[in-house]
């Protein structure tokens, strides 16, 4: 067998894997992933299926801890996306978690990371998400789930910072904050369980400052199309509607592990 019918399988071996851990559940142990970007390089517990090669950069400028930090620069048309019947077009570049990493209903799970806007981050009245957490939708861009929201995002409008929770129900901003937020490291730590159900929660931590503390419904139901034991992804990064202005961000210091009860 030579070594290209070698890496050919071993990658059909690595996408099985990643879809048994997704829908299957079958990835045993407590999930842990951790990336202070100090290599100089994406760790593997990222996909870059939704951001250009050329978005990110690993520089010593602006940094939360360590020597190094990510850079992510948002252009015009970056990974673009048609709008929906509901929602307008769209491009990013985010950082997306693997799949192995993702997420259980019913399950406890807590995040931190350090996000980084400059002085001059244009203020905009336009969808802008920094961060969010999306129920996995199966079926297909026909299903109802398509075109949903995030179950919970972080996300900058017009100079405010704010929380977002989406579920059947509605919208529910669980935190703001209209302060100037450039040019300061924002540590974020999410401590959440996803279910459809009333024993889901969220706490969520700014600067080591409690500023959530929600109990109740934090997923979508199955009348969206989604499964009965869902499973969610994480991002960060830029994803906004189409605008001609770039935007930059800086990212460090990510860490996710499963809380186990």
């Amino acid at each position: 067998m030579n070594l290209e019918i070698v890496i050919r399988v071993s990658r059909k071996f690595l996408l099985f894997i990643s879809i048994l851990c997704l829908f299957g559940n079958l990835c045993i142990g407590q999930v842990e992933a951790y990336d202070g970007f100090e290599s100089g390089k994406l760790s593997n517990i990222w996909n870059t299926s939704r951001m250009e090669a050329n978005s990110i950069e690993f520089q010593s400028e602006i940094v939360r801890k360590g020597k190094m930090a990510a850079k992510i620069t948002v252009r015009t048309n970056d990974t673009f996306e048609a709008g929906k019947s509901t929602s307008a077009p769209t491009e990013r570049d985010e950082l997306l978690q693997a799949a192995p990493y993702a997420p259980q209903e019913g399950s406890k799970y807590e995040y931190e990371f350090s996000l980084f806007l400059p002085i001059n981050f244009p203020i905009v009245n336009t969808r802008l998400v920094l961060a969010q957490w999306k129920q996995y939708c199966q079926g297909g861009e026909k299903a109802p789930c398509a075109d949903d929201s995030p179950v919970l995002a972080v996300r900058y409008v017009s100079g405010e910072l704010y929380i977002t929770l989406k579920t059947d129900s509605g919208t529910n901003k669980l935190f703001k904050i209209n302060d100037e937020i450039r040019s300061k490291w924002l540590d974020f730590r999410f401590i959440v369980r996803f279910s459809r159900k009333d024993d889901g929660s969220v706490e969520a931590y700014l600067n080591e400052k409690e500023i959530i503390n929600y109990k109740g419904v934090t997923s979508y139901s199955e009348s969206h199309g989604y499964a009965s034991k869902s499973r969610y992804y994480f991002k960060m990064g830029l994803y906004r509607d189409i605008m001609a202005e770039p935007m930059t961000i800086y990212i460090d210091e990510f860490r996710m592990r499963e809380i186990l009860d």
